[in-house]
């Protein structure tokens, strides 16, 4: 149940950074309910991971994942650039989470 809620936690959050943009610097009332209510959800969601799962593990994958999947909404929707030194940045982090993992 524990890697299940961690990547539901996963998930929201991703939606809630990916909302960000849309909040105009917290100047829009409904976008910026809408951001700080995902993290809210996604935080209670790591905080009741983290009571089955090692808290290094669980941040490492939330955390690496997280970047990952943001990172890629960013090329795909909102017409960010995907560089050599970014493309490089997101496989160590991934490959710091699978270190993580096998650790």
């Amino acid at each position: 149940m524990a890697p299940l809620l961690l990547g539901v936690a996963i998930a929201v959050e991703v939606l809630a950074t990916s909302m960000l943009k849309t909040t105009e610097g917290f100047s829009r009332l409904l976008p910026t309910l809408g951001c700080l209510t995902g993290y809210a959800v996604s935080f209670a969601l790591v905080a009741q991971v983290v009571q089955r799962m090692p808290v290094g593990v669980v941040y490492a994958i939330w955390s690496g994942v997280g970047t990952a999947a943001v990172a890629g909404i960013g090329i795909v929707f909102l017409d960010e650039t995907l560089t050599p030194a970014r493309a490089a940045g997101l496989v160590f982090v991934i490959l710091g989470v699978v270190a993580l993992n096998l650790g």
